[in-house]
């Protein structure tokens, strides 16, 4: 592979040598008339992800590259070397304890970005399974769904799961992983179509297909964990989104009807007094104080 794919799936690992096989044969077996690359992030496994990766790369030579370091970087840290190192005109992303079902889902996927000069993005359904590979969702009727900045924003997502994306390699996307900011997020998947959306303008379409599959086990950094972990981690990532982000009046509102719904009740219950002032004081800023009590008023009671 002498030339620049068209595509670079990206995909990190770490201590997932019950799945990372899985992941690189849904790669593999991906029917396109254009060339894509293949590129793992490694972060220094304890168990033996790395051999199996290596034994890939021994069998498709120049088409899979391992990125690794001598040290543990952490998620977020795999994640943007990936990106740095990509040079396809679009990113495809697939964590390795997840994998895809459809060998032709880039060619569709890039078919429609390639005639859709006003998305960003295109996802795809998926279904989730726990680590028996037991069916715990799908949506037995896809349907096409379609997300701006402000959707988003509200964390309005529905499948648009990680190993679904397939996202626009532009410049303003790539400044994500120069932000200091984003380091410190947890659900960088969420942060990336939000920075996506808010940089261009444009739009994800979610294709009515299911074409990958979303793993929960034990292992995961997300799926399993308690949900007072998950809360914290999702409020603390409702605050960078406030800090770094501009977002209208009505977008507001709309930020306004998350944190009540549910980050509030999280933030007197630990004693965060402070952060509950500094959120109304940001959220509330351009509301008279009668616009301010009827918006309060219509969140908590509508």
């Amino acid at each position: 592979m002498n030339s620049k794919p068209l595509v670079s799936i990206i995909c990190t690992a770490y201590n997932l040598e019950k799945y990372i096989a899985e992941a690189i044969e849904g790669f593999l077996m991906q029917k396109t008339d254009f060339e894509y690359e293949i590129l793992i992030g490694e972060d220094c496994s304890r168990d033996s992800t790395r051999s199996i990766i290596e034994k890939y790369i021994e069998r498709h030579p120049g088409l899979i590259k391992m990125v690794t370091s001598t040290h543990n970087v952490g998620h977020i840290r795999n994640h943007n070397r990936l990106i740095e190192k990509a040079r396809g005109k679009y990113l495809a992303i697939c964590d390795g304890d997840d994998y895809w079902t459809s060998a032709h889902k880039l060619q569709k996927q890039v078919d429609f970005l390639e005639h859709h000069s006003d998305y960003i993005i295109c996802c795809h359904y998926s279904k989730v399974i726990d680590e028996k590979d037991n069916l715990l969702y799908v949506d037995s009727k896809p349907a096409p769904l379609t997300y701006g900045y402000s959707d988003i924003l509200r964390w309005n997502k529905r499948e648009t799961r990680t190993s679904t994306l397939l996202i626009r390699n532009t410049d303003d996307f790539r400044s994500l992983t120069r932000q200091n900011w984003f380091l410190n997020c947890h659900s960088n998947d969420t942060i990336f179509k939000l920075f996506a959306t808010y940089q261009s303008g444009k739009k994800i379409y979610v294709m009515p297909e299911v074409m990958s599959i979303y793993r929960i086990h034990r292992g995961g950094i997300w799926s399993l964990a308690n949900s007072q972990f998950k809360k914290k981690k999702m409020r603390k990532d409702f605050g960078i989104v406030l800090e770094n982000f501009k977002y209208s009046s009505s977008q507001k509102r709309g930020l306004l009807h998350l944190y009540l719904r549910r980050y509030l009740y999280h933030d007197l219950k630990s004693g965060s007094l402070h952060q509950v002032y500094s959120t109304f004081k940001k959220l509330v800023l351009t509301f008279s104080k009668t616009g301010f009590a009827a918006a309060i008023f219509q969140e908590v009671m509508f």
